[in-house]
């Protein structure tokens, strides 16, 4: 495998509104497979979708990456934007996406590889910068150029962050 060496964009991202289908998962039990199953199904129920990206999200209890184990469960979410919370269809939730700083990486290639990113991410790239993690969601931006396993496709992984001496 070829060193990662991906610098990402610093940007503060505004609040968003998203709806969609949440499951309980660890690295070690992934039900990523279902979860997206169940809300592809289901996805053109949503009537006031903003744009045609999809968002997988992640939210991790307070914990997870000091002691990290990949048995460790977390939340993890299939979800659009909308422009608001009006028509929630049957089966999905609505979740707040809080405003805050991000660290933007630009990924290429099969998501099957995707573990190298995120062991640049949280190895490498986050001790070495001037930034440690907020206690906001992860979530990746899946646009038109996300094709799943892949090594043509692009995606966008936005890890929260925070300067470290605040």
């Amino acid at each position: 495998m070829e060193q990662i060496e991906i610098q990402p964009d610093i940007v503060q991202l505004a609040e968003k509104k998203l709806v969609g289908k949440r499951l309980r998962m660890s690295l070690a039990n992934d039900k990523t497979g279902e979860l997206w199953r169940s809300f592809m199904m289901d996805r053109k129920g949503i009537p006031n979708a903003v744009g045609a990206n999809l968002y997988s999200m992640q939210s991790f209890d307070p914990g997870y990456f000091e002691k990290f184990d990949p048995r460790n469960e977390f939340e993890k979410w299939a979800v659009a934007e909308v422009a608001d919370f009006n028509s929630v269809p049957a089966g999905m939730e609505a979740k707040v996406l809080p405003a805050g700083r991000y660290a933007v990486f630009h990924y290429k290639g099969s998501s099957a590889n995707g573990a190298h990113i995120f062991q640049y991410i949280f190895g490498k790239w986050l001790p070495g910068s001037e930034y440690t993690l907020d206690s906001r969601p992860h979530f990746e931006v899946l646009g038109e150029k996300y094709k799943n396993n892949s090594a043509d496709s692009e995606e966008e992984i936005w890890i929260p962050v925070k300067a470290k001496n605040s």
